[in-house]
């Protein structure tokens, strides 16, 4: 049993800044890749950075040098910074991670319900 709890989310002027956070817990044995993933009104669901557990990351190229993706392992807890943010980064966005969670031995997917972000003057 996995929950995702996140929080950060809410309204923001343009050019402002949120921090995300997404925590993991349960029986939890180890945990592999963690993303942040969004989804706007009429638009597809889409990756907007991971992080491997070994601290490599990749971002969407709409929020390469504002986003910055980052995890504390010893807490099972992803962020995502979010700076000069803009109106087309009005999204619900979800937490992602793989895990492998006792007494299981394929690690899954799990998501989270997802939290709102609304950027608007």
């Amino acid at each position: 049993q996995v929950q995702l709890v996140e929080s950060g989310g809410g309204l923001v002027q343009p050019g402002g800044s949120l921090r995300l956070s997404c925590a993991a817990s349960g029986s939890i044995f180890s945990v592999n890749a963690m993303a942040w993933y969004r989804q706007a009104p009429g638009k597809q669901r889409e990756l907007v950075a991971r992080i491997t557990s070994s601290g490599s990351t990749n971002y969407a190229d709409s929020v390469k040098g504002r986003f910055t993706i980052s995890r504390d392992n010893a807490k099972n807890t992803v962020f995502l910074e979010m700076n000069n943010l803009k109106s087309e980064d009005t999204a619900v966005y979800h937490c992602n991670v793989w895990a492998l969670i006792a007494p299981m031995t394929r690690s899954r997917e799990y998501w989270g319900q997802g939290t709102q972000v609304t950027v608007s003057s």
